[in-house]
């Protein structure tokens, strides 16, 4: 299975379990009284439409080269991401806006039993974020791990609901409103992590260098290249799930300018069998010294 296989069906899990999850959160807050609830199954309907758009990033990502995109399509995937924070920071905002409201209108105490919707919830979305974070590395894909988080907000906004509830209920009278108090923290702690999700899209989009790794590791396989005496340069900028790369590479100065070219042949198709993460290879070679 190809990456862009890996990634999609990722999303179209994302998307089915957040519709059910949804359905689950909104039934259940609203017979059982819980604003927290509620709030959960907005971001859950946020993040349906947020994981739609991952999707058809990805597709488009997938589209191959052609005259007017030389390098592909992938720069949509951060621009999606961008589109991503945005639903989350909407969302944020109508959760935030509502606790206020319920803080300060009175109203009934949650009842006991979405305690037990509440614990599946946190179970089922953590193990959907460590399932499609870990896709979003095999794939390096920024929007499925955009969509990861989505996953993680979701269960923390879950436990804070959780812990309200269970506050409300101890409590009794007078705490009545525990669970909105913990629905307007989620809702801060989704803003923080709307931020964590746009940093890396911005760098990814900005060209930032954030691959010291990659880079020993094109240095390395470079060097068991037959005629490389070693490497100058390297500089990678990543476009949807692709890293595209170029490296000077030093031969021996007395080389013909056919064994040059031949040499960064060899070079280039070496580097993307070994690296089938790599799109573009622009090989630079540079004649030694001495």
């Amino acid at each position: 299975m190809t990456q862009e296989q890996t990634a999609i069906r990722a999303t179209y899990f994302s998307i089915v379990g957040n519709a059910l999850l949804a359905a689950l959160k909104g039934l259940a807050g609203f017979f059982g009284n819980s604003y927290a609830l509620i709030a959960d199954a907005i971001e859950s309907t946020a993040d349906i439409f947020s994981s739609i758009l991952v999707l058809f990033g990805l597709k488009y990502a997938n589209r191959p080269a052609d005259q007017n995109h030389p390098y592909g399509h992938g720069r949509v995937e951060p621009l999606i991401t961008f589109v991503v924070v945005g639903f989350l920071i909407t969302s944020a905002t109508i959760i935030a806006y509502e606790s206020i409201q319920n803080i300060q209108t009175p109203h009934e105490l949650p009842k006991a039993w979405t305690l037990f919707v509440l614990g599946g919830i946190i179970i089922w979305k953590e193990i959907s974020f460590q399932i499609v974070l870990k896709k979003s590395k095999e794939t390096n894909s920024s929007s499925l791990k955009a969509d990861a988080w989505h996953h993680r907000s979701d269960a923390i906004t879950s436990v804070t609901a959780f812990g309200g509830i269970t506050i409300a209920l101890i409590f009794g009278k007078g705490y009545e409103t525990a669970d909105d108090w913990a629905a307007l923290f989620a809702s801060g702690f989704i803003l923080y992590n709307s931020y964590l999700i746009f940093r890396p899209a911005l760098g990814e989009i900005m060209d930032e260098h954030v691959y010291d790794d990659l880079v020993e590791e094109i240095r390395q396989i470079a060097l068991t290249v037959d005629g490389v005496l070693y490497t100058e340069k390297c500089f990678i900028r990543k476009a949807g799930l692709k890293y595209h790369v170029d490296l000077h590479a030093t031969v021996k100065g007395d080389l013909t300018v056919r064994r040059g070219h031949e040499i960064a042949h060899q070079l280039k198709n070496t580097l993307r069998s070994q690296l089938p993460q790599l799109g573009h290879v622009l090989i630079h070679i540079e004649p030694d010294n001495m």
